[in-house]
């Protein structure tokens, strides 16, 4: 496989992004510390299997091969923002139609407030 010029990179602000070390990301993606460096530093390229299991820890794969987000990637959400939706979805459709009221009232608000 061809390294694609920005992978590691982007490759570790996903990581960042995810607020996990070098370590436990590799650990949670089956790889060790040493490989994960060397994906980073664009010394080694992913194989698909990697990527895989990176699409199921909410890394943005398809940022990471192409460079560019969409504009509703679920992956390009932080922590807090997916524990949010996650709760969200658990949520009854009435419990949803009053957050749902209750999130448009507070942005209606003026800021500071």
């Amino acid at each position: 496989m061809l390294i694609e010029i920005g992978l590691g990179e982007r490759l570790r602000e996903e990581r960042d992004r995810l607020g996990l070390n070098q370590t436990d990301f590799g650990v949670q993606a089956g790889v060790s510390r040493g490989t994960q460096k060397a994906y980073e530093l664009g010394n080694s390229s992913p194989d698909i299997r990697y990527l895989m299991v990176l699409q199921s820890m909410s890394v943005d794969v398809h940022y990471l091969l192409t460079g560019t987000r969409g504009p509703s990637d679920v992956a390009a959400m932080n922590a807090g923002e997916a524990a949010l939706v996650h709760n969200y979805r658990a949520l009854s459709d009435a419990e949803r139609d009053t957050i749902g009221r209750m999130v448009s009232a507070l942005a209606a608000q003026p800021k500071g407030q």
